[in-house]
């Protein structure tokens, strides 16, 4: 869909918006919660961290530092001890930190990144908690989570973030993920393909699959990067499917590695029922 360059331009955008966002929070405001359960601002901040940390290592030891290599396989050895709670875990240690060390802490890591996945060499598979993947999927998958989680801390802070031209990327990754959240589950995936018309924030059509599949999804970008990174409900979308299949997708899709999500409760269901982390 786009070259690594054009990506990692788009993943620096993200953060910056992020950063922005977050420039003029006091303190009471890192410590609000966010729709994820048991989540403040400054949990969702030292989750970014921490994800973009582990991506920086992995990102390097594919590049040949083995150092790096090392360092990620020993997070992985952690996280197999306790798969369940291991990224919770890891916010909780960073989440009480004064909020200019933490927020610190996230820009190193994302310039990090930024700087190390140039010099993975093409073709090279990357690991991750998923699937290995390519260095422009590992920052297409960056820049997902960041969306993601700066839309948690958009939500706790009552601000409304203008949707953009980087949501494409959110939503091919969604796209792309059919398969793996019917996998995450035990399921194969319906053989079908499925047709993808969104409504990009500047009026345009993104498209994906076949133009003449009889299963298919419309509506609007924001609402489908939403649903597939797993910040609303269903029910809480203007998105229109045509067919079973694509229907049941979009009950369980998810965008993102780790255990399936839960997701969110309908507007006006109370509590979100989803554990704190939604995203890897």
């Amino acid at each position: 869909m786009a070259d690594t360059a054009a990506v990692l331009a788009d993943l620096r955008a993200e953060g910056d918006a992020l950063d922005d966002l977050l420039s003029d929070v006091n303190e009471a405001g890192w410590r609000t919660l966010t729709p994820a359960d048991g989540w403040t601002v400054a949990h969702q901040i030292a989750h970014l961290h921490w994800t973009d940390h582990v991506a920086a290592l992995t990102a390097a030891g594919s590049a040949g530092d083995e150092d790096a290599a090392a360092a990620f396989d020993a997070v992985i050895a952690e996280a197999l001890t306790d798969p369940a709670g291991f990224v919770d875990a890891a916010a909780e240690n960073l989440a009480g930190e004064q909020p200019s060390t933490l927020l610190a802490r996230w820009r190193l890591g994302r310039s990090h990144v930024l700087s190390v996945l140039p010099d993975v060499p093409a073709g090279t598979r990357i690991r991750w908690f998923g699937p290995p993947m390519s260095a422009t999927s590992l920052a297409t998958a960056r820049l997902m989570e960041t969306w993601a989680h700066g839309q948690d801390v958009a939500d706790a802070l009552g601000v409304d973030r203008e949707p953009t031209a980087r949501l494409r990327h959110v939503a091919h990754l969604g796209v792309r993920t059919r398969e793996f959240a019917y996998a995450l589950r035990g399921r194969p995936a319906p053989a079908a393909p499925v047709r993808v018309v969104l409504t990009a924030p500047d009026g345009s059509e993104w498209t994906w699959g076949p133009d003449d599949a009889d299963q298919r999804v419309d509506g609007s970008a924001l609402d489908f990067c939403l649903l597939v990174t797993q910040r609303v409900h269903r029910d809480d979308t203007a998105l229109v499917s045509r067919g079973g299949d694509a229907e049941e997708w979009l009950t369980i899709a998810q965008a993102f590695a780790g255990a399936p999500g839960t997701g969110r409760r309908p507007s006006g269901a109370g509590a979100p029922a989803e554990t704190a982390e939604t995203a890897l």
